[in-house]
């Protein structure tokens, strides 16, 4: 099955051409609907979506002159581009060979895989910096252990992505999911909380059953179908002997100025009134949504450091000349993320994916499924418009206002039915090319094997996607079965809202 969707993905053109292609195929699709009719209320405004001609003067007038604004606002660009500056030093001047090395040598072989997926993982703490630094190294950690750096960079993406939603720790995502809830709650009973920690002991749960899997899916799936691999012509392929004294020097340089940054950022970050923290919560989002710019700031200054240690880095021009490299080196990626960033505007402009959504949860709801059915039909729902409406806390805004009061009525709380979202949410994540990530993924894959085809991504990741679905719904009815709380004082079943 494997081959077949590799080889069927891999008659598509070029990515490029296929962002292009979809973009067109989602305009005609718009023309044809907003023809028929084609809308749906959406369960918590009232308001009436219908399907926008993306043909109209109206909205062929927005595409040329937010054209600009489309791709610059797409967000991973900026995202990935700030990344890849730090990156760029820390790579060219040798760092992270040598702390690649070193983690290869001390790693295990046998567990190289399940510290990638756990890593990924738990990567979700530094919102999308994962994506941008676990997704390539995890080709090179697994490159420099002479194994095939797809694997390595599937574990990775597997982890980083399809476990977004677990988290041995609460992150940005949770107060985010749990303030939508609550207000689809409070439909029902006006009183109700949904705290941010409200799932928590699930999603801890689910850091070592996902980590296991994708180890095992790694090790006895992707890696046997993928073969060995030969380094294409001209590619240097990462050392992992002995260290020399000044590769030495440079990692304890660095080591002691990875101190010293984790000490700036605690100071920063410590106490009330602290620079990274919220002036009116408190809260610490300001420190994650500033993790992208400390990450290229660190790296930067850790491959500078490690780069005159070791003599690579003379001068100043030396630095910016490897910054410079880095971000030449990302023109592929920057064309593709041109076509993409339009794909997504156009569906999301033409309103297809939230109609779809939207009578998508009004076929659940009409479905008379019991309790059980209900949460796994949620968790199967969420997975397939994952495909394609990419926005978690969108689908959930549509999602919750159904799907939360009605299952409030029959017994199961909304903490319950949040978390079916969220492993729904995250499963599919790696093999829909909606996902803003995915181009990145597969471009850094086609470092390794030049030319490689969406085909053979897709299904290269389809194995961790079914695994991780099946996994999450079966430790989610583990919970429902033991009846242990999914968090803090948070139970699965209520008291039925009608009784």
């Amino acid at each position: 099955m494997l081959k077949t969707i590799e080889a069927l993905g891999n008659r598509l053109p070029h990515p490029v051409l296929l962002f292009l292609l979809l973009a067109l195929i989602v305009v005609a699709a718009s023309v044809v609907a907003h023809a028929l009719g084609v809308s749906g209320v959406h369960p918590a405004t009232g308001e009436t979506l219908s399907a926008v001609n993306l043909l109209s003067a109206e909205t062929l007038r927005r595409m040329l002159v937010e054209m600009p604004k489309t791709f610059t606002g797409f967000p991973p660009l900026g995202t990935v581009l700030t990344v890849m500056i730090g990156i760029g030093i820390a790579e060219r001047s040798g760092l992270i060979a040598a702390a690649l090395g070193g983690f290869v040598r001390s790693v295990p072989r046998a567990l190289l895989a399940l510290a990638l997926t756990f890593a990924g993982i738990m990567s979700s703490l530094a919102v999308d910096a994962g994506y941008v630094v676990l997704v390539p190294l995890g080709a090179a950690i697994f490159a420099a252990a002479g194994r095939h750096p797809l694997a390595g960079l599937a574990a990775a993406f597997a982890g980083v992505s399809g476990g977004y939603s677990a988290n041995l720790l609460v992150t940005s995502l949770d107060p985010l999911l749990g303030g939508i809830s609550e207000t689809a709650a409070q439909m029902i009973d006006p009183g109700y909380t949904v705290l941010a920690t409200a799932n928590w002991f699930l999603m801890m749960a689910l850091v070592p059953v996902f980590a296991l899997v994708g180890a095992f899916v790694t090790v006895r799936v992707v890696e046997p179908r993928l073969g060995s691999w030969q380094a294409p012509p001209g590619f240097e392929l990462m050392a992992t002997g002995a260290l020399s004294s000044d590769e030495r020097r440079g990692l304890a340089r660095a080591g002691l100025g990875a101190l010293a940054i984790g000490l700036f950022i605690a100071a920063l970050s410590w106490g009330e009134g602290a620079v990274l923290r919220d002036p009116a919560t408190g809260g610490l989002e300001p420190l994650y949504s500033a993790i992208v710019a400390l990450t290229a700031i660190g790296l930067a200054v850790l491959g500078i450091l490690y780069g005159r240690a070791t003599g690579r880095i003379r001068s100043a021009a030396d630095a910016i000349k490897m910054a410079e490299d880095a971000i030449a080196s990302m023109a592929s990626y920057i064309l593709l993320a041109f076509m993409a960033a339009h794909f997504i505007a156009f569906f999301a402009w033409s309103n297809l994916g939230t109609i779809s959504a939207i009578h998508g949860a009004g076929a659940l709801r009409e479905s008379g499924l019991s309790e059980v059915p209900l949460l796994v039909g949620v968790v199967t729902l969420t997975a397939f418009l994952n495909l394609f409406m990419g926005s978690a806390s969108a689908k959930w805004a549509i999602l919750s206002t159904v799907f939360v009061p009605m299952f409030m009525l029959v017994g199961i709380s909304p903490e319950a039915t949040q978390a079916a979202y969220r492993i729904g949410d995250s499963v599919t994540n790696i093999i829909t090319p909606l996902m803003s990530y995915f181009p990145l993924a597969l471009v850094a894959a086609t470092r390794y094997l030049p030319g490689m085809g969406i085909g053979t991504m897709i299904a290269t990741m389809l194995p961790y996607s079914v695994a991780f679905y099946l996994a999450g719904i079966l430790t989610l009815l583990a919970f429902l079965v033991l009846g242990l709380p999914i968090g803090p004082g948070t139970p699965v079943f209520l008291t039925p809202a009608g009784d």
